[in-house]
């Protein structure tokens, strides 16, 4: 276990925790930071669904970008760029005066947010043993997605600009432990060899490729909706369940990393204890679809009750540690920053589709039986995916792509 608390990991560790402060930080500061810039009403809504959208298309465009750069570059250059890039998008969202600086701004920071992930996973993933490498990528999702626990903490205590600025100045503190980490030996490998590096289209000329590629992305989908539609729009649900107090959109994001947190830590435990990753993503699958269940059948429920099961369904959606392994262990020495990146990028980026199919469905079937149709066909098509997936707890990483 004495690899698993080496330097790279808890570096790649509090990486993605100051990603993961900035991911949530604009859903906590949405409503105040919008009225700041003096909005009010529909706009708060309108807006925030269109700065929310701008931050995700650049974690779609970022991811590929860093993705590609991993391969090409290193995994360490992409954890130096992608965290230097959100830590000053980060103080200059503080900074904003106008809906179009934020929004372009939000675009930039989701630039940056979508390298820190992946090449903290690949990085992880190459450098320890594959017997115990599951702990680490458990060690860095568990540590990161804690993140949102301090977001909200700072959100709650600091002015919506200030706790922007907090974020920016943690990550540029985390450049400077960023110099002792050397790269992956498996990259140094390959660095001089003249093959294809980080070909992006590769995943897509090749239907056995591709096919490994989109399912990589389909068995992460659930958690995004449960994030981006039942967390986010809490305020909302908590109104038609009829939930006896008010809810808050930051409390319910809070209580859902919390749940993330342990889950994280539960999911990555288990793949090493049973062996196997498929395993542990269709029994967190199953708590999901229990975790759905328990939040549409709650009615005339306290928040407190609200907020325990925004936590159960944290924890069932915590098998992304092992969703974002899975996909780096499916890929080649020369290709495998490329996925690992790019994946649970796309994944977040399925929130805009997810989002504008909520919007159809609530206006057709109203906003409980609408959620429920999107939330099984996402959970559909991640079992589709999950069942034809190969395992790979004991597979050797150390080949390339032809």
């Amino acid at each position: 276990m004495g690899h698993v608390v080496s330097i790279p990991v808890i570096v790649a560790a509090l990486g993605y925790f100051v990603d993961i402060y900035d991911l949530v930080l604009f859903s906590i500061v949405r409503i105040p930071s919008l009225k700041a810039l003096g909005l009010q009403g529909q706009s708060l809504i309108d807006q925030g669904v269109f700065l929310l959208n701008m931050q995700m298309i650049g974690m779609l465009l970022g991811g590929i970008l860093w993705g590609i750069l991993g391969d090409k570059k290193g995994r360490l250059k992409i954890l130096f760029g992608s965290i230097f890039l959100y830590s000053l998008a980060n103080i200059a969202n503080g900074m904003v005066t106008s809906i179009e600086a934020y929004a372009a701004l939000r675009f930039i920071a989701g630039v940056g947010l979508a390298g820190e992930l992946g090449a903290g996973i690949t990085l992880v993933t190459e450098i320890l043993p594959r017997q115990i490498r599951g702990y680490g990528t458990m060690v860095v999702a568990t540590v990161g997605v804690s993140g949102a626990i301090m977001a909200n903490f700072i959100a709650g205590h600091f002015d919506w600009r200030t706790a922007y600025f907090i974020g920016g100045m943690l990550g540029l503190v985390l450049l400077v432990l960023r110099i002792s980490v050397s790269e992956s030996v498996m990259f140094r490998e390959i660095e001089s060899r003249q093959i294809s590096k980080g070909n992006f289209f590769a995943l897509f000329t090749d239907r056995l490729r591709f096919s490994r590629y989109l399912k990589s992305i389909m068995i992460g989908v659930p958690t995004w909706f449960v994030v981006g539609i039942l967390i986010t729009f809490s305020p909302e649900f908590s109104k038609v369940l009829m939930v006896t107090g008010p809810v808050s959109a930051g409390n319910a994001i809070m209580f859902c990393y919390l749940g993330l947190v342990f889950g994280d830590f539960a999911s990555g435990l288990l793949s090493q204890l049973m062996r196997s990753r498929r395993k542990v993503v269709m029994l967190f699958l199953g708590l999901t679809v229990l975790g759905i269940a328990a939040y549409f059948l709650q009615n005339g429920q306290s928040p407190r009750i609200f907020y325990g099961v925004c936590t159960l369904l944290g924890f069932a959606s915590g098998y992304w540690a092992i969703f974002v392994t899975i996909a780096a262990e499916q890929f080649g020495t020369n290709l495998r920053a490329t996925v690992a990146t790019t994946v649970p990028n796309f994944v977040r980026g399925m929130v805009v589709p997810i989002t504008l199919l909520f919007q159809f469905a609530r206006q057709q079937f109203g906003i409980v039986n609408g959620s429920l149709l999107v939330g099984f066909a996402c959970m559909l098509v991640a079992l589709w995916a999950l069942y034809h997936l190969e395992e790979t707890f004991s597979k050797d990483l150390d080949y390339v792509e032809g």
